[in-house]
Order: structure tokens, then sequence, then C-alpha cells
């Protein structure tokens, strides 16, 4: 079965350039990669100023049963026909992708973490953090330049939508994560961290004995009994 990686995070809190970094970094041969953003719901049936008015950041814009359906196949080996998003037209292109999983398959959407059954698909679970103003500086880039908006239409959606539900849902999904990375532009070890920690991902599909790494349990009964035998409220 293919090792399911989830990686959540707010909008451009650089998601993509990460996972690109990582798959640079392990072999394109060895991952397959998709996005969330193209399982928004279809909206062919809508007016295209209605589409406008959407809340694409609220977890109902999202096509959850295909979603779940697909990652899941893909974690059984399985290929998928992955629909395409078209970000102009605000719905889908009508035009499919065959995606074939690889040992490894990387998941990257800002609810990438928020839905419970995909999150349980996941060998592991990733956060991207960066702060709220390189966040809305990269969107204002990026959505002008690859997604043609207006500056005022960007700002709008942004005060309006985005940050209001990253901090109403994507944020609160960072509890989640098994591994939390932060990318605002300076230079850490982040990326190589990710890298190494998918590499054992990848190890594990390919059948690589891999020392767990299991933390002591801190509350363990020997331990809360000789603290507890101590307490002044203590009968004995």
């Amino acid at each position: 079965m293919a090792r399911i990686i989830l990686v959540g995070g707010g909008s451009s809190s650089g998601k993509s350039f990460v996972t690109q970094a990582v798959i640079k970094s392990i072999g394109e041969e060895n991952i397959t990669r998709i996005t969330m953003d193209d399982y928004y719901a279809d909206q062919a049936n809508i007016p295209l100023q209605e589409r406008y008015k959407v809340n694409y950041d609220h977890p109902k814009a999202f096509d959850w049963p295909l979603m779940r359906k697909q990652i899941r196949a893909l974690k059984e080996d399985q290929p998928i026909e992955k629909p395409i998003y078209d970000f102009v037209t605000l719905t889908r292109s009508g035009k499919t992708e065959t995606i074939v999983p690889k040992k490894v398959v990387l998941v990257e959407g800002i609810m990438a973490l928020v839905d419970r059954q995909i999150r349980n698909m996941g060998n592991l679970r990733v956060f991207i953090q960066a702060g709220a103003e390189r966040r809305f500086l990269r969107r204002i880039i990026r959505d002008s330049k690859e997604r043609g908006r207006t500056f005022e239409n960007i700002v709008t959606q942004y005060f309006n939508t985005v940050q209001p539900m990253y901090d109403e849902i994507v944020k609160p999904s960072s509890e989640y994560a098994d591994l939390i990375i932060n990318n605002d532009g300076v230079a850490n070890l982040a990326i190589d961290v990710l890298a190494c920690v998918i590499q054992e991902q990848l190890d594990i599909a390919n059948n690589v004995k891999i020392e767990k790494h299991v933390m002591d349990d801190e509350f363990r009964e020997e331990v809360l009994r000789e603290v507890f035998q101590k307490s002044p409220y203590s009968k004995d």
C-alpha cells in the first residue's frame, strides 16, 4: 500500500513550495503529488457572478465524497481520474488527469488535516505555517499573476473569508499534525527535516526495517502512583 502524506496549512503558506522541494530532494520517481484544490465542488450550473460569492475557504466548498474515495484508492495502489479545477471560471474544467500512485502520495491543501476520515488515511500529517502578513503578500502575488484577479477582489476575499476561515478552521487543524514546518522565508533546516521524515515513510513502503520512535509514557501507572503516594491529600 502507498504511504499517504497529508500536508495542510493556510492559503499561501508555501505548501506547494515545500512539497516540491521535498520531491526534488527525494526524487520524482518515488512520490505522487496531488492538490486538494482540484476537489472544489463542480459549479457548472451556477452563474459566474454567483461563483465569486462562494466561500472557498470553508469545508462546504469541497467535494469530500470524491476526495475520500480517490485518496483511499491511491492508498490501495489504484490509479484515479482526478478532476482538474479551473480557477478562472471557478469550476471544474471538464478534463481529468490520470494519477498513478507511487510508493508515497503527497496530498496537499488547506483542508488536508480537517476531515477526520482523510486524517485517518494519512501515515504522516504535516502542517506548514507562515505569518499572516507573508501569506497575504504571497496571495496577492499569486492570484494577480496566476489567476487574473483584481487587487480589490484579492483583498476583499482575503479579509472576508481566507483569514477568518484560517483562524476558525485551518489553524486549529494543526493540532492533528505530527510535524509542523515553519515557512516564513527564513533559511532553516525545516525542508531538510521534512525530507528526512518522508524518506523514512518511503523506506517503510519499501519494507526497510525502521526503528520505531515511541515516546515514553510520561503518565504510566508507576509514575503516577509514586507522585500521589507523596501527596498531602493521600489517605496513607
